[in-house]
């Protein structure tokens, strides 16, 4: 019998660094984005609730689908269980990949 296994998304937004729980993600028809739907939170499972849970439980609580730019994504991992959905503070230490890049120009 094969468990149904629901993916961790680590994102950068609004220069945070969310990390969510969704049982779907995949492509997106549009052109640079992720689709996640059927996002997870646990069940207020611990007696200390963790604020930054509660916040993404709020923002996401009526959203059915959302669409992710590729270069906002960290890492995309495929897990067996669910953990807490969390926000952590970014300290400058991690950025989106710039979509605007020029090329320099040679001087000869």
């Amino acid at each position: 019998m094969k468990t149904k296994n629901v993916y961790k998304i680590i994102f950068v937004q609004l220069g945070e660094i969310y990390e969510v729980f969704a049982k779907q993600i995949y492509q997106s028809d549009m052109y640079g984005f992720i689709e996640v739907e059927e996002y997870i939170f646990n069940k207020d499972k611990q007696l200390v609730v963790d604020p930054s849970s509660e916040k993404l439980k709020n923002e996401f609580s009526k959203v059915e689908r959302s669409y992710i730019p590729i270069n906002s994504i960290i890492r995309i991992d495929e897990v067996n269980e669910s953990g807490e959905a969390k926000i952590k503070k970014n300290d400058g230490k991690v950025s989106p990949i710039p979509l605007n890049i020029q090329p320099t120009k040679n001087k000869d």
